[in-house]
């Protein structure tokens, strides 16, 4: 099989304004047929797709032409999913859904860590498939300035201070005492989710809801994942970062100060 970047070849031509108007979906799987299933239901939901059958050539087209959301598979030749993730991570919060074996949880919870937004398992539905993306497009929103989803005429969210947390949902941009911290759209999504109340303690199901509003079958591991990244994302700015609390059995909290 190739390792190029390819394209549908049997999509219909598009004009420049079409083709502007729909988000784009990278799918990288060494799987063709995976990939064309994926490509052409995704057309017919009204995304542009764009192809790849490995890590290694998908790595540079995300960081040269980000996409609006990508979909990794784990298992692939010359760069793995894992891989893939970790250094899209390292340069960018690009949304990611992470296709996974079925019966092997350590994926989910590795992909999770490295900074997966979502995960879905093999065998998956395309509609599930479908539903997830459109829900983390959806999240994704109002943190870029609004996309080919969103209202034009709602106004842009308010910053967030809290202590030395600044949150800026309009640019997806969050500061701890001045420095930068990249978080992804679901990590700022539980964030914002525990700063707009300091001190109050939110459970592991209140997050979720605040994180993935359109979403099921998302258990408890997802979130501590995601906090315990965002954890480690704030002692790389502040080694003694501590403003997330835990309450073992309740959830957790948001404190600085």
């Amino acid at each position: 099989m190739s390792d190029s970047t390819t394209e549908p070849a049997s999509a219909p031509p598009e004009s420049a304004d079409s083709a502007a108007r729909k988000l784009q979906i990278a799918l990288v799987d060494d799987d063709r047929n995976i990939l064309t299933t994926v490509s052409i239901a995704l057309q017919a939901e009204g995304f542009a797709t764009r192809l790849y059958s490995d890590g290694e050539t998908a790595l540079k087209a995300l960081l040269d032409n980000p996409p609006d959301l990508a979909v990794f598979d784990i298992k692939m030749p010359k760069m793995d999913g894992m891989e893939l993730l970790r250094r899209l991570r390292a340069q960018s919060p690009l949304p990611v859904i992470f296709l996974t074996s079925k019966d092997d949880e350590s994926d989910e919870e590795a992909g999770l860590e490295l900074g997966a937004d979502d995960y879905i398992a093999k065998p998956f539905s395309l509609r599930l498939l479908v539903a997830r993306i459109r829900a983390i497009l959806r999240r994704a929103e109002p943190l870029a300035g609004g996309s080919a989803l969103a209202s034009t005429s709602e106004p842009a969210p308010a910053s967030l201070i809290r202590g030395r947390l600044l949150m800026d949902p309009a640019r997806h941009q969050v500061t701890w005492q001045g420095e930068p911290v990249s978080l992804t759209v679901t990590e700022f999504l539980i964030l914002e989710a525990l700063a707009i109340r300091p001190g109050v303690i939110k459970s592991r199901n209140q997050l979720m809801d605040a994180a993935y509003p359109d979403d099921v079958f998302v258990d408890d591991r997802t979130v501590d994942s995601h906090i315990k990244r965002m954890r480690r994302k704030f002692k790389m700015v502040d080694p003694g970062f501590d403003a997330i609390d835990t309450l073992y059995g309740a959830g957790y909290s948001f404190t600085d100060g």
